[in-house]
């Protein structure tokens, strides 16, 4: 089960309505949608509930006896400032509504209102809360690690993340594939945490280092090894003893350069240039790569015996363009630092931005949304050229919204069908059409 949308659908709703049969008419439909709600008549009965549990967002009318909707907004402003308060104001009532946005109500709502323009109110209220609580965390992993943490909840980089867990404490050697800018040295940061290994990490871009001077950086040398060499130099591989060697960029290392390494993954053990002697290392090799090494190797361009053997197990990270849910928290996380760092203000953003990020195509990947994020703060717009702007049809996107719509119908029953039906009000045997339809195996949910 996908522990984003569980967790979203567990952060409760604080419904707040003195007008029975109005709150029980939206008690009802916030329950039928798989929405965890608690009711009150009064806001001075919810204000109290919320040191036992806090909500996720609050849904009140503005005119309550006692302490008003207004009146609550700036309590909420006090207790937690992120939480999303949704107001429900009367017909007309045109100057209350524009308060409350100034108050920094999160939306308004207008009686009467239809079913379904309330829980698309409250869903985009539960976005927005879930989002800053995965900031926070975002936050806490940072300042426990030191590292970037590995952002996102689509399936791609949860795949990832299985990886990680199951892989990280071995000491099997890893490579990474994915194109430029998708995160790989988060990746191999992660697996370096999580591995247990005491020594440091440590990272070689092998892009960077001009030829004359690789295997020096590489394997290090001994005092007058060659001209120029007046000291002892301990190599990357041997500095990385007892910990991780990170080796970017693998498929520009040089061809007799290969062979040495393939040699260090067999013996564990360097020599320095200039040196006879075999020292002992024990460092964990995570190589990563953008291009297919297989292919590379069978036009000569890379060594077939160093592929087969750094390719035991391959993870493979997926770029931006194919994993758009994930955009929104890392964009969020992304702005967050860049303005804390430029000492800025915090850069709102809306629907429509995230709908433009998510039909950019993102060429640079995660690099280029985080160059993204730090003009936003700078106040230089976000520069997206429309050139890349991927094109999806309507039909697609309906589609696409559609197998969402089901997929989360699957999760509220537990991937019960029946319950599933019901909450879409569809026949069951349509739903089993269109789960067909969509690839979706209501297993994956219970």
């Amino acid at each position: 089960m996908d522990s984003h949308n569980n967790h979203q659908n567990n952060l409760p709703i604080y419904l707040i309505e003195d007008d029975e049969a109005v709150r029980c008419g939206c008690e009802q439909t916030i329950r039928l949608a798989g929405l965890t709600v608690r009711s009150f008549a009064a806001a001075e009965t919810a204000l109290s509930a919320m040191d036992d549990l806090p909500p996720g967002i609050v849904v009140s009318d503005v005119r309550l006896p006692g302490i008003s909707g207004m009146e609550l907004l700036d309590a909420m402003r006090c207790y937690d400032r992120d939480i999303p308060v949704i107001l429900i104001t009367g017909h007309g009532d045109v100057s209350m509504a524009v308060q409350a946005m100034r108050q920094n109500a999160y939306d308004f709502i207008e009686k009467p209102f239809h079913s379904e323009r309330l829980l698309d109110v409250i869903r985009r209220a539960l976005e927005k809360r879930h989002l800053i609580l995965e900031l926070r965390r975002l936050h806490e992993d940072l300042a426990d690690s030191g590292a970037m943490p590995l952002i996102g909840h689509s399936d791609g980089i949860q795949k990832v993340r299985r990886s990680i867990a199951a892989l990280a404490p071995t000491d099997v050697d890893l490579l990474i594939l994915g194109e430029t800018g998708s995160g790989k040295e988060v990746v191999a940061h992660a697996i370096h945490t999580r591995s247990g290994r005491s020594g440091p990490f440590v990272a070689l871009n092998c892009g960077a280092l001009p030829e004359t001077i690789f295997e020096s950086e590489m394997f290090g040398h001994e005092s007058g090894a060659f001209t120029g060499a007046t000291q002892k130099r301990i190599g990357k591989i041997e500095y990385a003893h007892g910990g991780t060697l990170f080796l970017d960029e693998i498929e520009s290392m040089p061809l007799q350069l290969q062979v040495k390494l393939l040699r260090v993954l067999q013996d564990r053990c360097v020599e320095r240039l200039g040196s006879n002697k075999s020292i002992p290392v024990d460092c964990r090799i995570v190589a990563a790569t953008k291009v297919d090494l297989q292919r590379l190797s069978e036009q000569g361009g890379f060594r077939a015996d160093l592929y087969y053997r750094l390719n035991v197990v391959t993870i493979e990270l997926p770029p931006l363009r194919q994993r758009p849910g994930d955009i929104a928290p890392l964009m969020a996380y992304f702005i967050s630092q860049a303005c804390a760092r430029f000492k800025r203000e915090p850069v709102d953003w809306n629907e429509q931005d995230l709908l433009r990020w998510q039909q950019h195509d993102w060429p640079g990947n995660v690099r280029e949304l985080k160059a993204v994020a730090e003009r936003l703060c700078l106040g230089v717009g976000d520069s997206l050229e429309p050139s890349r702007m991927v094109t999806t049809s309507l039909t697609s996107k309906v589609e696409l919204y559609e197998r969402g719509l089901i997929r989360d119908a699957l999760k509220s029953s537990k991937g019960n069908v029946a319950d599933a039906a019901e909450l879409l009000q569809m026949p069951k045997k349509t739903l089993y059409d269109k789960l067909s339809r969509h690839g979706l195996d209501p297993e994956q949910f219970r």
